[in-house]
């Protein structure tokens, strides 16, 4: 049955940012629909861990800062120390930083690109070796942004590093493919989350926004789960370097 093949029973996934926002609907999504989560971001995941121990799934916690030296081989070591496996890997850890362009220093530059770019890069090459070593099939699933395609303004570097997200989901799902390895990417639009809260509370600057969806609304968090457990499942074997856009219209006008 076709239902069958988005199940995830059996499967464990890593979801990186899981203690709040996307990444914390993400992991919540996949244990509904049947994985068992690690859950990697530098503060407390209570409340995730209740809301999948809830559905019946086991959580693990795993509190670290990916932008330090060997943070991922960490996080994959705990996982298979706990789990025994590790099938899937959700990069959704990201910051943000809004200043002018000619404002931004080297250092915060360098730290926008660290958490985005770089610790996607390392978790992904440490998760794919794992898989292969082990002759393991598996998917990754990087969450990009509306700023992988337009410049944006007052967030060069966060744009820099969305740009080098689509960019390390192509090259990496080339190179992957042979070994059965899916590498894939979401697209969210403008979402109900911590990150975008100046915007929505700048009266001007949001309605300008608004004006440019067609849909007339913000995203929610849940409203990108659905294209999550499509990627990390069966049902999309047959798709890799791609990216599923989730912006109620933004990108069609």
């Amino acid at each position: 049955m076709i239902l069958d093949k988005f199940s995830l029973a059996g499967k464990v996934a890593i979801v990186t940012g899981a203690s709040r926002g996307i990444g914390q609907k993400i992991a919540i999504a996949l244990a509904e629909a049947g994985a068992d989560i690690a859950g990697v971001a530098r503060s407390q995941q209570e409340e995730t861990k209740q809301a999948i121990e809830a559905v019946g799934r086991k959580f693990l916690a795993i509190q670290v800062d990916l932008t330090e030296k060997k943070a991922a081989e960490e996080v994959l070591k705990q996982t298979v120390s706990y789990f025994g496996k590790a099938d899937i890997l959700v990069n959704a850890a990201g910051i943000i930083l809004r200043k002018n362009f000619i404002d931004f220093t080297e250092e915060e530059f360098d730290m926008v690109l660290k958490v985005n770019l770089k610790a996607v890069f390392l978790m992904s090459q440490v998760f794919a070796r794992y898989l292969i070593e082990n002759q393991r099939k598996g998917k990754i699933i990087n969450i990009g942004s509306l700023l992988s395609f337009q410049g944006g303004i007052l967030i060069t570097p966060y744009t820099v590093s969305k740009h080098g997200v689509l960019g390390l989901t192509r090259a990496m799902a080339n190179e992957l493919a042979k070994y059965g390895i899916n590498v894939n990417a979401i697209i969210p639009g403008y979402f109900e989350t911590e990150m975008t809260a100046a915007l929505r509370a700048d009266p001007e600057r949001n309605q300008k926004i608004l004006d440019r969806i067609p849909m007339g609304r913000w995203g929610k968090p849940e409203e990108l789960t659905g294209a999550a457990v499509f990627l990390a499942s069966e049902a999309s074997d047959y798709m890799t370097g791609s990216y599923i856009i989730v912006d109620g219209g933004w990108m069609s006008r």
